[in-house]
C-alpha cells in the first residue's frame, strides 16, 4: 500500500546553480540529492515512496518544491508544484508535466516532469510498465534517491516490491550502501541498525556541509556530503548497514541477567508515631519485610510514641523476587510475651516501589496507618519513618540529619510515591480466572504410574488450580481434577487501598499433589501497564484475554532442575500453558452500611465469558528457513543434530500437547461450520489425502562437521532446510501491530541517540544537528502512529484495556510529538546535554508503552536437539516476526534473515558456561495469517529453487521443505586485526595471553598469541580464501553475513578461556567495483567486546569481503604490508588501513609505590616499575629497600615512541611492577593499564595566546596545562571587591564599612541578594534559637565549635533545598518555554546561587522568612553572625578530583576477574598502588618552553614539583559523629567506638564506646605522628564493642594522606572563613594567612602580594579589598593584613594561571564500608584531618569538639485547676454523673518519672482544684532540642544506654476508681520548644489549640521561662474525632539547675515554697465518711431550686385546700349571719 513518485526532471531553469527538490505528502517530506552546476535542466530521476495505511482520499495533495541549493544560506525557493490526487486514485498511475508556480501563485517558465503510481489497500495496482523493474543497476549505483524515502519514513523495514516473486532476482534492492558516511571510530554497539546510511533529507535550517574538493559526485554524496543532522553514525560501523533489509540486527548480549540472585539491604528507621487512635495505649511497631519480622520497643501509655529505632534486613535473592516482597509496618497495642496485642493499623508497600524512588529511598515520610479489618474506619494514625533499599553498587545519598527543626508537616510529607493521592480509598480487585489450556503432563505421583500399570486407566495427569498473590495476600481457585483444559470461571477478590503501593499481581497455575504442589507456570500483571493515573486515565482493567506462561521444558522429570523458571524467575525456555483471565477494580464506597468490611481474600463464581470474547479464531502460518548453523559447541558431541521450532504446543513433537490439536482448536472457534469452511478455503491448493497441510516443525537430523577446536558446524551448503507450522490463535494482531509501531519508533530513537552520544564521545562536529534530526524523526514517527493505530477501532473482541490503552498511547505519542518538535527548536550546542537527558526519557516511555500486557500469540522457540535431547534454545517474540501489509506494523524480524545465538536453558546459562555460544544460526522467519501466505518467501536472499513434498509439488503457494540455492559467489575475506584494549584479566597474574578467533560462516582463523598483556597489538591480517556464499551477488554486497570475533586466553594446559566476543560486518567489494575511496581501503574501527552482559574491552579492526571474479585472485587488490617487519608467515595490517603514526615523547614521573601486598607469600623488597607503550618503554630506578623508603630516587624519565595521529586510536600504556629477586629473577607484582592517554596529552599553546598564558606552562609542570585552560584575560588590573560583608560581617568591631570602600569599584550586588542579606538574621545560638525577634543572642563565650557546626549544617540543608527548588524551577521552565529567551534567566539565577553559596548563610527557617526584614543597623554585638565551616556531604576527594592535580594514583591489579557477580571485585584484586604521572607530547616541542627562566631539563615537563624525600608530619584526626550505622547486635543496635590506624600507630578508643547507639556523637580528636611516604594511608574504622567475644567491624574508610599533603589545593589545613585569634573560631594553622599567601605566590611565580593603604592587596593583576584591623581577647584593636590575605586565599581560584580552589575549613562525610559486604554502605562518618609538617612551627592545641554536655534544667509544673472534665462515674444512690479527677504528668520517654496529683473526689461539674506542683529535673541539649536520658535497657543490660528524646511534657486527666483500673479521660502533649500559649481563661480555651497549631503563635519554654494558662485535654470519640475532654490551668516554670538550687521548691504542696491547699467543695469528701455533709451538699447545690419550687407549690396547694375547706363555712356564715 503505497504512493510512489518518480521525479524525472525539472526544466526551464534560469542561470546556473545547484538544485535540490523536496516532495511532501501527508506531512512526510523527502529531499532529492543536490544536482550541481545545472543550467536549464535538472535531471533528478529519483523515486520516492510513501507507505500509506489508510486509503488515499481524492482531495489529498502532493507538493513538490524546487530550490536553488546553497551551502551557506538557506535554500532559495524557485517554485512549487501542487497536485490533487483525484486522478491518481482513480487510475492508479499518471504521468504529468506541468509548470511550477512561485510564491504569489503565478506560473513561471520552469516545468516539472513526474510519474505517480498508487497501489491501493485492496491490493489493486495500476498498470506497471516493465522498464520499472529492469532498470540497470548502474543507475542505482549512482546511489539515486530511490532509497532516501527510507530515511524519514517511520521505519526502516520497507521491503520494496513485495509483488516480485522472491525467486527472481529482485533488482529493486540493488541500492548500494556506502558505509563511509561519517566515520565512527567507536562502534559501541551499533550492530545491525537497520537504517540505511543514506538519510538524505536535508533540513532547511541547517546548510549541509559539503566538501567540494576533488571528490567526484558519488564520493561526495556518500563521503561528507550528507547533512550531519541525518548521518547515522551507526551506519558507519560494523554490522550496521542493511540496505536491502534482508537481515535484521543480531542481539549481542548473551546472558539473561534475570533470575540471578543479588545482594540487597532494606534499612528502615521507625522514628515516631502520631495521632494513633485509641485511648492510653502501649504501642509497638512491627516491621515486616517479606517473611522477616522485627519489633521496636514498647512505649507506655502514649498516642505519640517516639522510637527512633533502626532496622536492617539483608537479602540475597533475584531482583524480581526482591521487588515483589512486601514491606509491612503495623502498630500493635499492648503486645507482650503472653499476648499478641491488638492491631491498631498497618501500612503496606512493595520493595519495588521504594526502589523506583529517587535515591531508592523515602526519607522522613509519614505512613498512613489503616485498619485492614475495618474498611469504614478511616485513618488510624501516622508513622514517621525512613525506608531505603540498596542493591549492590547503589549508593544512597542520605539527606543531612542535623536537628529536625522543620515543623512536622504530616500532610506534606506522606510516605507515598509522587502522583499518589493522599486520601487513598479502599478498592476491590477482582481477578477472574476463566479457563486454561495446553497444560503439560505433571505425573508427579509414582502412584499414578502404578495405577496405570494395574488398571490400565490413563487419565490426564494434572490437577490444576490457580493461585493469585497480591499485596502480601494469596487466594486460590478450586482444583480441577485431572484436566489439561480446566474450566474454572471463578473470581478471586482482594480488598486493598487504591492506588495500591504494590505493583504486580502474581498469577500462578499450580498442580495440586498430595506431597507438594508445584508451579506449572507464572504470569505477572504489572498494574502500571494496565491502568493510567492521568486525569484522562483509567482504573486497572485487563481482558478477558489469554496470557501465555513459559517455564521449563515440558518433558516431566521428577526433579526438574529448571523448576524456578516456572515460578517466574528467569526467562522461560518453553511454552507451559495459556490462561484466560480478566481483572477489574471497583472503588468501594465505605459509607455504604451494607459493605462487607473484611479484607480477607474471597473466592466466588464468576460468569463465564463467550467463546469469542478473546478474539476470532484464525489459522496462522509460521514459516522458517535455516540458512546456516555454525559455531555449535563441541561439548554436545557429534550425534546428529536437528532443530525444532514450536509456537505454543504446535510443532512440539517430543513433549507437546496432550490431544489432537485441530479438534481442540475447532471447538475454540466460532462453531464448527465456519471453522471447517475457513480451512477448506485456505487449503484448496494444498490438500493431502486427509485434506490437511501437515506441519513440518523440525529440520532433518544431520551430522556436524568440525570447524576448529571449539566448534562444529552443520554442512547445509546450498540446501537449506525449512519448517512450517499451522496453528490456530485468536486474532488479536492489532495489539501486536501497535506495539511494533511503537517499538520501531523507539528503535529508531535509540539508534539516533547512540549516534549522538557516539558523536559526542568521538568529538565529531555538530552532534546537535544529529539530535535535531532524531527529534524530527521522532515527531513524524509519533504522528504516523496516530494515523495507523486508529484504524480498526470497532473490533468486536477488543477489551476495555485495548480501547483505553490505545487512547492513552495516542495521547502520549501526540504529546511526545509536540514536545519533540518544541525541543528540536531548543537544541543548541550548549543545551545539548540536558536535552539529551529529556530525549532519553522519551525512549523509556516509548519502551514502556510498547509492552503489550494482553498476550495473543505465544513466542516462538527454536530448540537444538541432539539425539532427541533438548540442548539449547532461542526465544523469539512472535510480534517480531508478525507480518502485516503495512510496513510500520510488521515485526522487525519478519521476513528477514536473523542471526540467532542459542543459549543454555535456565541456571545452566548463568556464568561462563552460558557465555560460550551453543550455536549460531542464520534463520529466516515469517508468521502471518494463513490467508496472507503468498508473500512468505519474499525476504529470503534471492537465487533459490523451492523443493516441496511430493504432495505439494505443483501447488504454487505450498511451502517448500528445503531451498536449493543455484547461485553461489566466491569471496576472499580479509580481517585486519590491529589491536584490542582493556581486555578481561583471565590469569592469576592479572594479565592474559590473548588471541582472537575470527569466525565467518563455517571458517575460522586465529591471530597469534601475545603473552602477558591486556592490550594486545596483533597487527595481523587474516585472509580467508574461497569463502562460498549462496545467493545473488548484489545482495551479498548489501547484506553480507556477520563476522563473529571471539577473544580467548591461551593457557599452557587445558582449554583456552573465553574472554569476550564481538560482531562485525565486512565492507564488500564486488568484482566489478573499483578498490578506491571512499569505501576502500576500510578504516579501523572500535568494536565493543561483550562477555555475558558486561563489556570487556574494545577491538580495533577492519574487515573487507572481496569477490573473486572470473579472473581469479589476481584481480584482487594487492596486500601491501609495511616492509620493515619480518614476522615470518604472519601478515601485518596493510599500509592504507593501519593508522598514520607520528613521533611522541612520553615523560613519566616516578614518585613511589604504596601498599604492595605479598607475592606468593614473599614480601616485596626491591620493586621496579616498567612502563610500556606501543612496544617502547622505560624502567624506573630500583627501590633498594621498599620497607625503608618506597619512593623512587630518580623522578623523571622519558622515552620516544610512534603513536597514531588520531588520538582515539592511541594504544594504552601499561604500567607493570616487578620485584627483583636474587640471581636476576623477576616476579610480577601487579599491573595497571592506562586505557586512554588523552588526559595526559600536552598540546603546546597557541603563539597567539596571551604572553602569561605561555609563561605559565612550565611552572607547575604540565598540570597547569591540563587542569585549567584559561580564557586569556587582558593584563589590566581587575579589582575584586570582596563584598566587605563576607570577611567582615562577623567582626563586631567594624561599625560601618563605608570608610574603606570609596577607592574601589564595588561589585554590584543584585537586589535579590540584598533582600536576602536583610532577611538573614543571626543564626540560632545553640543551633536551635533564632525564632523570636525579642530574643537576645548568647554572647561569644557561649558559642563553641558545635554552634558553628550546626549553623553550617543548616546552611548546607538550605543550599540543598535551594538547589532542588532551582532544579524544579528549571524543569518547569523547560516544560513551559517554547521560545529561547527564558534560557538566559535561568542561567543568571544559577549564577546568583553560586554567589550565595560563598556567602555563608545563617540557618534560615521558614518562620524566619516570615518576619519583617530587620533594617541594616550598625551591627550590635549580640546580633553577630556565627562563623561557619563547609560541610561536605561526601568525601573531600570527590569534591577535589581525588587530589590528583599532579600526582596520580594507579591501582595495581593482579589475579583473575571473578566470573559471577559475587566474588573478586576490583577491590580484592588490588595489590598495591603506583604514584606518579605522565605527560605525552609531540616532539620536538616549541623552543620557548625550554627557554623559560628556571627551566630544569631533568624535570622536563614536571617543573616545580616538591622533593619526594621522607617527611615527618603531625596528623590530627577529628571525628565528629557517625550516622546510620549498620546494627551489629541482636537488639538492632550497636556499641560503636573509633579505631584509627596509620602505619605502625594503631589507636583503639575502646573504653569510650557509646552504648546502644546507631548515631553516636564521638567529638574526639587524635594526634598521630607519621612519616610520609611510609605511612600515608589512614584507616578510620568504627567497631562494635562486645562484652564477650571479639569486637566486630561495622565499617571503615581509608584516606590517602599523601595526595592531600602534596596537592595544590592545600588540603593540609582548611582555610577558615574569617581570621580570629581567640574564641571558638581561632585560626588553626601555624602559618598565618599572609604567610600562606606569600608562599603560594612564590611557588606559583605570581607577582605579589602587595599590600596597599586603605585595605587593598594586589596579587598578579587582581586587587582585593577588605578590613585591616583585628581585636584581641581584651578588645584592643590592632592593624593587620591577615583579613586581606585571607580574602585572597578564599578566592585563589580567580588568580590567573596559578590559581586553584583551596580546601576550606570543612567537615567531610565519608561512607563506611565493610569488606564482607562490598559496595553496600554501612553508615557514614563525619570527620576531618589536619596535617602539619614537623619542620614548621608547631600548631596550637587541637580544637575541643567534645560533645556538648547536656545542660541540667528543672521544669516545675503547677497544676492549679481543671474545668469541664467529662464525668465518667454514676452515683450509686442518685445516679448522678461525677468524676474523681486527678492529673498525671511526665516529661521523659516512658513515664519513668510520672507524677500524679491527689484526687479531687466527686467533682460534679468537671471542675477540680489541685494547686499541685510537679518537679521534673532533666538534661537537655539545646542544639539538638532533645532531652538526654541514660538508663539500663533491661535488667540484663551491662551498662546504661543514652537516649535522646524530644522535650515533650505530657499531662493526662484521669478518673480514679477504687476497685477497677482508673479511667483515662484525656491528654495534652506540649512540645517544650513550640507549643501554643495557654488561654487566659477557661472559656477561651478551645480545641483549636490542638488541631490548628499551624496558625497559632507558638512559644518555647526555653525562651519564655515561665508560662501560665489554660490548655485543653483531648481524646478521640467513637468516630475517631478529636473532642475536648477537659481543660487544665497550669503554670510551667523552667529553671537551670543552678537557679533551682538557689530557689528550691517542694513537690506537691510541700515546703519549701508550699502551695496553699485547694479550696474544694465539701462533697468531694466521700459520702459515707460524712453523709450529712453530702446530703447537705446534695440539697444545697443540686436540688435547691427544686425544693424551693416544691415548697412554693405546697404552700399554694395548702392555701387552695384551706380555701376550699373553709369556703363553705364562710359562705354559710355569710348567708346566715346576714
Amino acid at each position: 500500500m503505497a504512493l510512489v513518485l518518480q521525479l524525472r526532471s525539472v526544466s526551464g531553469l534560469r542561470g546556473k546553480g545547484d538544485r535540490i527538490a523536496k516532495a511532501a505528502f501527508r506531512g512526510l517530506s523527502f529531499y532529492t540529492r543536490v544536482l550541481e552546476n545545472c543550467e536549464d535542466e535538472a535531471k533528478f530521476d529519483e523515486t520516492f515512496r510513501w507507505p500509506v495505511a489508510t486509503n488515499i482520499d481524492g482531495n489529498e495533495i502532493l507538493e513538490i518544491q524546487v530550490f536553488n541549493y546553497s551551502k551557506v544560506f538557506t535554500n532559495r525557493l524557485i517554485g512549487t508544484f501542487r497536485m490533487v490526487l483525484q486522478k491518481v486514485v482513480a487510475e492508479g498511475q499518471l504521468e504529468v508535466t506541468d509548470t511550477l508556480i512561485d510564491d504569489n501563485n503565478s506560473a513561471i517558465q520552469t516545468s516539472i516532469s513526474i510519474e505517480i503510481r498508487y497501489q491501493a489497500l485492496d491490493g489493486t495496482v495500476g498498470t506497471w510498465n516493465d522498464k520499472e523493474f529492469l532498470e540497470t543497476p548502474s543507475v542505482h549505483s549512482e546511489g539515486d534517491g530511490r532509497y532516501s524515502l527510507e530515511t524519514d519514513s517511520l521505519l526502516s523495514g520497507h521491503r520494496h516490491s513485495s509483488d516480485v516473486s522472491p525467486g527472481k532476482s529482485n533488482q529493486q534492492s540493488t541500492e548500494r550502501s556506502f558505509r563511509r558516511a561519517g566515520k565512527g571510530v567507536f562502534s559501541a554497539m551499533k550492530l545491525g541498525k537497520t537504517r540505511p546510511s543514506k538519510d538524505e533529507h536535508r533540513k532547511q535550517d541547517d546548510p549541509a556541509v559539503l566538501e567540494t574538493e576533488d571528490l567526484d559526485r558519488k564520493a561526495m554524496r556518500y563521503g561528507a556530503g550528507l547533512e550531519p543532522d541525518t548521518i547515522s553514525l551507526a551506519s558507519v560501523t560494523a554490522v550496521t548497514t542493511n540496505v536491502s533489509n534482508k537481515r535484521s540486527k543480531p542481539d549481542i548480549r548473551m546472558e539473561p541477567s534475570a533470575g540471578r540472585p543479588m545482594d540487597y539491604q532494606v534499612s528502615i528507621t521507625i522514628i515516631e508515631a502520631r495521632q494513633l487512635v485509641g485511648l492510653n495505649m502501649d504501642p509497638v511497631v512491627c516491621v515486616e519485610v517479606g517473611e522477616e519480622k522485627k519489633y521496636t520497643s514498647m512505649k507506655e501509655s502514649t498516642n505519640c510514641p517516639y522510637y527512633n529505632e533502626y532496622f536492617v534486613f539483608d537479602f540475597h535473592v533475584p531482583p524480581d523476587v526482591m521487588f515483589d516482597k512486601i514491606i509491612k509496618l503495623s502498630v500493635i497495642h499492648s503486645k507482650n510475651l503472653l499476648r499478641s496485642g491488638t492491631l491498631v493499623g498497618s501500612f503496606k508497600m512493595d520493595v519495588g516501589t521504594v526502589y523506583t524512588q529517587p535515591e531508592h529511598q523515602f526519607y522522613h515520610k509519614w505512613a498512613i496507618l489503616s485498619d485492614p479489618e475495618d474498611l469504614t474506619a478511616g485513618l488510624k494514625g501516622y508513622l514517621k519513618c525512613d525506608i531505603a533499599v540498596v542493591g549492590k553498587g547503589d549508593n544512597i545519598k542520605t539527606p543531612h540529619k542535623a536537628n529536625e527543626t522543620e515543623e512536622d508537616d504530616i500532610e506534606g510529607n506522606l510516605l507515598l510515591p509522587d502522583g499518589v493521592p493522599p486520601e487513598r480509598q479502599w478498592a476491590r480487585f477482582y481477578i477472574k480466572i476463566y479457563r486454561a489450556e495446553g497444560l503439560p503432563r505433571m505425573n508427579t505421583s509414582i502412584m499414578a504410574n502404578v495405577k496405570k500399570a494395574l488398571i490400565g486407566e490413563n487419565k490426564d495427569l494434572v490437577d490444576p488450580y490457580v493461585q493469585v498473590a497480591f499485596a502480601g495476600q494469596k487466594g486460590k481457585t478450586s482444583i480441577q481434577k485431572s484436566s489439561y483444559e480446566p474450566l474454572w470461571n471463578e473470581q478471586i477478590i482482594f480488598t486493598e487501598m487504591f492506588p495500591p503501593l504494590c505493583k504486580r499481581i502474581k498469577i500462578q497455575i499450580r498442580d495440586s499433589d498430595k506431597v507438594n504442589d508445584v508451579a506449572i507456570g507464572t504470569h505477572f500483571i504489572d498494574l502500571r501497564k494496565v491502568s493510567n493515573e492521568g486525569d484522562k486515565g483509567f482504573l486497572p482493567t485487563f481482558g478477558p484475554a489469554w496470557v501465555n506462561m513459559y517455564g521449563s521444558t515440558r518433558n516431566y522429570t521428577l526433579m526438574d532442575e529448571h523448576q524456578e523458571l516456572n515460578e517466574g524467575l528467569g526467562e522461560g525456555v518453553s511454552f507451559r500453558a495459556r490462561l484466560l483471565l480478566g481483572l477489574a477494580v471497583e472503588i468501594l464506597d465505605t459509607t455504604n452500611p451494607e459493605i462487607n468490611s473484611s479484607t480477607e481474600v474471597q473466592v466466588e463464581q464468576a460468569t463465564a465469558v463467550a467463546d469469542n470474547c478473546s478474539g476470532k479464531m484464525e489459522e496462522f502460518f509460521l514459516f522458517g528457513a535455516f540458512l546456516e548453523a555454525t559455531m555449535i559447541d563441541r561439548k554436545i558431541g557429534d550425534k546428529p543434530i536437528n532443530f525444532e521450532v514450536t509456537i505454543g504446543n504446535y510443532g512440539n513433537q517430543v513433549d507437546g500437547s496432550s490431544k489432537p490439536l485441530l479438534r481442540r482448536k475447532k471447538e475454540g472457534g466460532d462453531g464448527d461450520e465456519e471453522e471447517s469452511e475457513l480451512l477448506q478455503n485456505s487449503s484448496d491448493d494444498e490438500v493431502g489425502e486427509d485434506g490437511e497441510l501437515v506441519s513440518v516443525s523440525s529440520s532433518p537430523p544431520m551430522k556436524p562437521l568440525v570447524t576448529d577446536r571449539n566448534y562444529f558446524y552443520l554442512p547445509y551448503l546450498e540446501k537449506k532446510p525449512c519448517i512450517y507450522i499451522r496453528s490456530w490463535w485468536q486474532d488479536q494482531r492489532r495489539r501486536l501491530y501497535n506495539a511494533n509501531i511503537m517499538d520501531k519508533i523507539a528503535d529508531k530513537l535509540e539508534e539516533g541517540l547512540n549516534d549522538v552520544q557516539e558523536m559526542i564521545k568521538t568529538e565529531k562536529p555538530h552532534p546537535e544537528r544529529r539530535l535535531r534530526g532524531v527529534l524530527e524523526e521522532l515527531s513524524s514517527g509519533c504522528l504516523r502512529f496516530l494515523t495507523l493505530a486508529d484504524k480498526d477501532q470497532h473490533h468486536s473482541s477488543r477489551t476495555r484495556l485495548d480501547r483505553e490503552r490505545l487512547k492513552s498511547c495516542m495521547r502520549e505519542l501526540e504529546n511526545m510529538a509536540q514536545q519533540a518538535t518544541t525541543l528540536r527548536s531548543q537544541v543548541k550546542k550548549n543545551t545539548m546535554k540536558d536535552k539529551l537527558k529529556l530525549v532519553q526519557n522519551f525512549l523509556q516511555k516509548l519502551r514502556f508503552l510498547a509492552d503489550e500486557p494482553q498476550h495473543t500469540i505465544p513466542d516462538v522457540f527454536i530448540w537444538m536437539m541432539s539425539n532427541n535431547k533438548r540442548i539449547a534454545y532461542a526465544r523469539i517474540p512472535s510480534k517480531d516476526i508478525l507480518y502485516s501489509i503495512v510496513d510500520e506494523e510488521m515485526g522487525k524480524d519478519c521476513a528477514k534473515v536473523k542471526t540467532v545465538f542459542l543459549k543454555l536453558p535456565g541456571k545452566r546459562g548463568f556464568g561462563p558456561a552460558g557465555w560460550t555460544v551453543q550455536a549460531k544460526m542464520e534463520i529466516y522467519l515469517w508468521l502471518g495469517l494463513n490467508k496472507q501466505r503468498k508473500d512468505f518467501l519474499s525476504g529470503l536472499p534471492c537465487g533459490f529453487e523451492e523443493k516441496k513434498t511430493p504432495r505439494g509439488q505443483n501447488l504454487p503457494s505450498f511451502p517448500p521443505i528445503s531451498l536449493l540455492y543455484t547461485k553461489k559467489q566466491v569471496f576472499q575475506l580479509r580481517a585486519h586485526m590491529y589491536q584490542a584494549r582493556s581486555l578481561f584479566a583471565a590469569d592469576s597474574s592479572g594479565l592474559s595471553d590473548p588471541f582472537a578467533r575470527v569466525f565467518f560462516i563455517s571458517h575460522s582463523q586465529c591471530t597469534e598469541v601475545l603473552n602477558e598483556t591486556l592490550c594486545p597489538t596483533w597487527d595481523q591480517l587474516l585472509v580467508f580464501d574461497n569463502v562460498e556464499l549462496y545467493g545473488e551477488a548484489h545482495e551479498m554486497r548489501d547484506d553480507p553475513p556477520i563476522i563473529v570475533i571471539e577473544i580467548y586466553d591461551q593457557d599452557t594446559v587445558g582449554k583456552a578461556d573465553f574472554m569476550g566476543r564481538t560482531f562485525a560486518k565486512p565492507v564488500v567489494k564486488m568484482s566489478d567495483e573499483e578498490y578506491c575511496p571512499p569505501r576502500f581501503p576500510p578504516q579501523l574501527e572500535y568494536y565493543q567486546i561483550y562477555r555475558g552482559n558486561a563489556t570487556a574491552g574494545d577491538l580495533l579492526a577492519a574487515f573487507e569481503l572481496l569477490q573473486i571474479g572470473p579472473g581469479g585472485k589476481s584481480d584482487l587488490p594487492p596486500i601491501d604490508g609495511p616492509t620493515d617487519m619480518d614476522r615470518g608467515p604472519i601478515l601485518p595490517v596493510p599500509l592504507g588501513i593501519r593508522p598514520v603514526l607520528s613521533r611522541y615523547r612520553v615523560e613519566i614521573l616516578f614518585w613511589g609505590l604504596r601498599d604492595l601486598k605479598r607475592v606468593n607469600l614473599a614480601q616485596v623488597d626491591r620493586p621496579r616499575v616498567d612502563i610500556e607503550c606501543a612496544g617502547k618503554g622505560v624502567q624506573s630506578a630500583l627501590i633498594q629497600n621498599y620497607k625503608k623508603n618506597p619512593n623512587f630516587s630518580t623522578l623523571v624519565k622519558w622515552f620516544e615512541v610512534d603513536l597514531p595521529e588520531n588520538e582515539l586510536l592511541h594504544p594504552p600504556l601499561n604500567i607493570r611492577v616487578v620485584d627483583c629477586r636474587a640471581f636476576g629473577r623477576y616476579t610480577l607484582v601487579g599491573s595497571h593499564t592506562v586505557s586512554s592517554l588523552r588526559k595526559f596529552i600536552y598540546r603546546p599553546p597557541d603563539k597567539k595566546a596571551q604572553h602569561w598564558n605561555m609563561a605559565a606552562k612550565h611552572l607547575n609542570g604540565y598540570l597547569a596545562m591540563t587542569s585549567r585552560a584559561h580564557r586569556s584575560r587582558p593584563t589590566g588590573e581587575i579589582v575584586v571587591n570582596m563584598e566587605p560583608e563576607v570577611p567582615i560581617k562577623k567582626m563586631d568591631t567594624m561599625v560601618k564599612l563605608e570608610a574603606n570602600s570609596d577607592a574601589v569599584v564595588k561589585v554590584d550586588v543584585t537586589e535579590e541578594e540584598k533582600e536576602k542579606k536583610k532577611k538573614k538574621k543571626k543564626g540560632g545560638g545553640g543551633g536551635g534559637g533564632g525564632e523570636e525577634v525579642e530574643e537576645e543572642e548568647p554572647d561569644e563565650s557561649m558559642l563553641d565549635w558545635w554552634s558553628k557546626y550546626f549553623a553550617s549544617i543548616e546552611t548546607m540543608k538550605e543550599q540543598l533545598r535551594q538547589q532542588e527548588a532551582a532544579a524544579a524551577e528549571a524543569e518547569e521552565k523547560e516544560e513551559m518555554e517554547i521560545g529561547e529567551g527564558s534560557k538566559a534567566q535561568v542561567k543568571n539565577k544559577d549564577k546568583d546561587k553560586d554567589k550565595d553559596k560563598d556567602k555563608s548563610k545563617a540557618p534560615k527557617d521558614d518562620k524566619k522568612k516570615k518576619q519583617q526584614p530587620v533594617p541594616e543597623l550598625p551591627e550590635k554585638k549580640n546580633k553577630q553572625k556565627i562563623d561557619e565551616l563547609k560541610v561536605f556531604n561526601k568525601e573531600l576527594e570527590s569534591e577535589f578530583d581525588n587530589f590528583e592535580d599532579w600526582l596520580h594514583t594507579f591501582n595495581l591489579l593482579r589475579g583473575k576477574i571473578g566470573d559471577n557477580d559475587d566474588n573478586a571485585t576490583e577491590e580484592e584484586r588490588i595489590v598495591g598502588r603506583f604514584k606518579g604521572s605522565m605527560c605525552v607530547y609531540k616532539v620536538p616541542l616549541p623552543d620557548d618552553i625550554s627557554k623559560e627562566a628556571g627551566y630544569d631539563p631533568t624535570f622536563g615537563m614536571f617543573q616545580g614539583i616538591p622533593s619526594n624525600d621522607p617527611i615527618n608530619v603531625l596528623v590530627r584526626v577529628y571525628i565528629v559523629r557517625a550516622t546510620d550505622l549498620h546494627p551489629a547486635d541482636i537488639n538492632g543496635k550497636a556499641d560503636p567506638y573509633i579505631a584509627i590506624k596509620l602505619g605502625k600507630t594503631d589507636i583503639k578508643d575502646k573504653e569510650n564506646y557509646i552504648s546502644k547507639q546507631l548515631n553516636p556523637v564521638f567529638g574526639k580528636s587524635f594526634d598521630i605522628e607519621a612519616t610520609f611516604p611510609m605511612e600515608s594511608m589512614l584507616t578510620v574504622a568504627v567497631y562494635d564493642w562486645d562484652l564477650v567475644g571479639t569486637d566486630d567491624l561495622i565499617g571503615e574508610t581509608k584516606i590517602d594522606l599523601e595526595n592531600r599533603f602534596y596537592s595544590k589545593h592545600r588540603a593540609t589545613c582548611g582555610v577558615s572563613q574569617t581570621y580570629s585569634i581567640h574564641g571558638y573560631n581561632t585560626w588553626r594553622d601555624p602559618m598565618k594567612p599572609s604567610q600562606i599567601l606569600s608562599k603560594l605566590c612564590k611557588e606559583g611565580k605570581v607577582d605579589g602580594p602587595h599590600f596597599g593603604p586603605g585595605g587593598r592587596v594586589k596579587v598578579a593583576n587582581r586587587v582585593f579589598t577588605g578590613p585591616t584591623e583585628i581585636e584581641d581577647e581584651n578588645g584592643q584593636k590592632k592593624p593587620t593584613d591577615e583579613h586581606l590575605a585571607l580574602a585572597v586565599l578564599r578566592h585563589w581560584e580567580d588568580i590567573p594561571r596559578a590559581g586553584c580552589r583551596l580546601v576550606p575549613e570543612h567537615v567531610e562525610t565519608r561512607p563506611l564500608l565493610n569488606p564482607d559486604k562490598p559496595g553496600i554502605e554501612q553508615g557514614r562518618l563525619e570527620m576531618w584531618v589536619d596535617m602539619f609538617p614537623m619542620d614548621m612551627p608547631a600548631p596550637g592545641p587541637a580544637i575541643d569538639i567534645s560533645p556538648r554536655k547536656p545542660k541540667k534544667y528543672e521544669l516545675r509544673v503547677i497544676v492549679w485547676n481543671t474545668d469541664e472534665v467529662i464525668l465518667e462515674d454514676d452515683d450509686y444512690f442518685t445516679g448522678e454523673k461525677s468524676s474523681d479527677i486527678f492529673v498525671r504528668g511526665w516529661l521523659k520517654g516512658q513515664q519513668e518519672d510520672k507524677q500524679d496529683t491527689d484526687v479531687h473526689y466527686h467533682s460534679l461539674t468537671g471542675e477540680g482544684n489541685f494547686n499541685w506542683r510537679y518537679i521534673f529535673p532533666f538534661d537537655y541539649l539545646m542544639a539538638e532540642e532533645k532531652i538526654v536520658i541514660s538508663k539500663k535497657e533491661s535488667m540484663f543490660s551491662w551498662d546504661e544506654t543514652e537516649y535522646k528524646i524530644p522535650a515533650r511534657l505530657t499531662l493526662q486527666v484521669w478518673d480514679a476508681d477504687h476497685f477497677s483500673a482508673d479511667d483515662f479521660l484525656g491528654a495534652i502533649e506540649l512540645d517544650l520548644n513550640r507549643f501554643p500559649r495557654g488561654a487566659k481563661t477557661s472559656k477561651q480555651c478551645s480545641l483549636e489549640m490542638v488541631t490548628n497549631e499551624a496558625e497559632l503563635p507558638m512559644i518555647s519554654i526555653f525562651k519564655q521561662k515561665r508560662v501560665k494558662g489554660w490548655w485543653p485535654f483531648v481524646a478521640r470519640d467513637e468516630n475517631d474525632e478529636l473532642e475536648i475532654t477537659g481543660k487544665v490551668e497550669a503554670e510551667l516554670h523552667l529553671l537551670t539547675a543552678e537557679e533551682a538550687e538557689k530557689s528550691p521548691a517542694g513537690l506537691a504542696r510541700n515546703e519549701p515554697d508550699p502551695l496553699e491547699k485547694p479550696n474544694r467543695p465539701d462533697t468531694s469528701f466521700i459520702w459515707f465518711l460524712n453523709p450529712l455533709k453530702s446530703i447537705k451538699y446534695l440539697i444545697c447545690t443540686r436540688y435547691k431550686w427544686l425544693i424551693i419550687k416544691i415548697v412554693l407549690a405546697l404552700l399554694l396547694l395548702i392555701m387552695v385546700a384551706l380555701f376550699l375547706y373553709s369556703m363553705p363555712g364562710y359562705m354559710v356564715k355569710k348567708l346566715l349571719g346576714a
